[in-house]
C-alpha cells in the first residue's frame, strides 16, 4: 500500500525532545514571575529606596532569559537528534533485517547486544521468527522436492509401460492393466496423502466431540483382515476418551498409527496393542507393536514426509507413500496435541499421542 512520505520518528522525538525543553523552561520563567518579581515594588526608589525595582530587573532578566531559551531549545535540537539517533538504532537494525527477509533472505540475524530491554526483545522475538520461517521454507522446498519426485515414478512407470505394450502388441493386455491399475492407484494414494496432509496443516476443519476408543475400535476392526493375513495379533483396550476435533481426520491419525504398526511388525507372531485411556485434562492413544530394534537415531526422522524407515521389517505388500507418520504428525500439531516416539528395548515402537480432553 502506498503511503504519502512523512517526518521520520528520528526527526519527531527530536522535536519532541525540544518542545519539552522550551515548555519546561517557560514554565521555569512563569515560576519565576508568579513567585519572585511580582512581589517586588514597582516604583523609582525600589524597596526602602535601596533595591532595584520590578522594571529595572525586568529589564536585566529578560535578555539572559531569551538567551537561556534559545539555548535550551539548541541544546533540545541537537540533544535529541543524537539521543533519538541512539535510542533508534536497534530498531533500523530490525527494519535492515526486515527488509532482507522481505526478498527472499532468510539466513540474516540481527544478534541484537546489549541487556535486555524492548528493541532487543523485539529483536530476539524476530530472530526467532525468521528461523521458524527458514526452517519451515526448507521444510516446504523438501515436502515439495520430494512429492514432485514420489508422483514422477508412478508416471514414467506408466509410460514405460505404455511404451512396451505399443511395441509388443502380443505382449499379454491384462497383465499390462493389471499393472496400470497397481500404478495407477499408487498415485491416488499418494494424492489423496498429500491433500489430507494440507488440509491439516492448515487447520480447516469442523472441530465436534470425538470418543477415541470408538475410533481406535473402528481402525482395528478396518484392518483386522491385514493383521491377520500378517499372523498380528491386534488388541484395543482402554475405556472412553473424549476429544475435540475432525473425526475423519482423528480416524485417518489412528488408522495410519495401526497400519504403520501391523506393516512394521515381526514377519510372523508379532503383536500390536492400541489403548485410549484420559490422563488429567489430556485424551492418550497409545499404539505398541513388537518389531526389530529401531536405531535411536532413525526414530525423529520417521515424522518427516517419505521417510519410510528402511532398516524397518517390511514386505512389499503395502509399499505405502511415506506420509504416514507425517499425516499423524500433522493432524496432532493441528488438534493441539503431543506425539512422542519411543523405541522399544525388545524391539518395535511405542508411539503416545496426547490431545486436549474434553468432558
Amino acid at each position: 500500500m502506498p503511503r504519502r512520505p512523512g517526518p521520520s520518528a528520528r526527526l519527531k522525538l527530536t522535536l519532541s525532545y525540544a518542545g519539552f525543553l522550551a515548555v519546561a523552561g517557560a514554565l521555569l520563567l512563569v515560576v519565576v514571575w508568579v513567585f519572585l518579581l511580582r512581589y517586588v515594588p514597582d516604583n523609582s526608589q525600589g524597596l526602602l529606596g535601596i533595591s532595584p525595582n520590578r522594571y529595572l530587573l525586568v529589564r536585566t532578566f529578560a535578555p539572559a532569559a531569551a538567551l537561556a531559551m534559545l539555548f535550551l531549545l539548541l541544546f533540545g535540537l541537537v540533544g535529541g537528534w543524537i539521543l533519538a539517533g541512539r535510542m533508534l538504532a536497534p530498531l533500523t537494525r530490525i527494519t535492515t533485517a526486515a527488509r532482507l527477509a522481505g526478498s527472499g533472505s532468510l539466513a540474516h540475524r540481527i544478534h541484537m547486544e546489549g541487556r535486555q530491554d524492548e528493541f532487543r526483545e523485539l529483536a530476539d522475538t524476530f530472530d526467532t521468527m525468521l528461523e521458524q520461517l527458514e526452517s519451515h521454507v526448507a521444510e516446504q522446498q523438501r515436502f515439495a522436492a520430494n512429492a514432485s519426485h514420489e508422483l514422477r515414478t508412478p508416471l514414467a512407470v506408466s509410460q514405460t509401460l505404455l511404451d512396451v505394450a505399443r511395441r509388443d502388441p502380443t505382449r499379454d493386455r491384462d497383465e499390462v492393466f493389471a499393472r496400470l491399475q497397481e500404478v495407477n492407484s499408487r498415485a491416488i494414494d499418494l494424492t489423496e496423502a498429500l491433500l489430507l496432509l494440507s488440509r491439516s496443516d492448515r487447520g480447516t476443519f469442523t472441530r465436534e466431540s470425538v470418543d477415541l476408543s470408538l475410533v481406535a475400535e473402528e481402525a482395528a476392526e478396518t484392518l483386522l483382515p491385514l493383521a491377520e493375513r500378517r499372523g498380528i495379533t491386534l488388541d484395543v483396550t482402554g475405556a472412553a476418551t473424549r476429544t475435540s476435533g475432525s473425526a475423519e481426520l482423528l480416524l485417518r491419525m489412528v488408522t495410519n498409527l495401526v497400519q504403520n504398526a501391523v506393516v512394521h511388525n515381526l514377519p510372523a507372531g508379532g503383536t500390536v496393542t492400541v489403548h485410549t485411556e484420559a490422563q488429567g485434562d489430556a485424551s492418550v492413544v497409545r499404539v505398541e507393536n513388537t518389531g526389530s530394534p529401531l536405531p535411536p537415531d532413525l526414530v525423529p526422522t520417521l515424522t518427516e514426509p517419505f521417510q519410510r524407515g528402511t532398516e524397518r521389517a517390511r514386505t512389499d505388500e503395502h509399499p505405502g507413500v511415506g506420509l504416514g507418520l507425517a499425516l499423524v504428525h500433522s493432524i496432532v500439531r493441528a488438534h493441539g496435541g503431543t506425539l512422542d516416539l519411543a523405541p522399544r528395548p525388545a524391539g518395535g515402537l511405542l508411539v503416545t499421542v496426547r490431545l486436549p480432553g474434553t468432558s
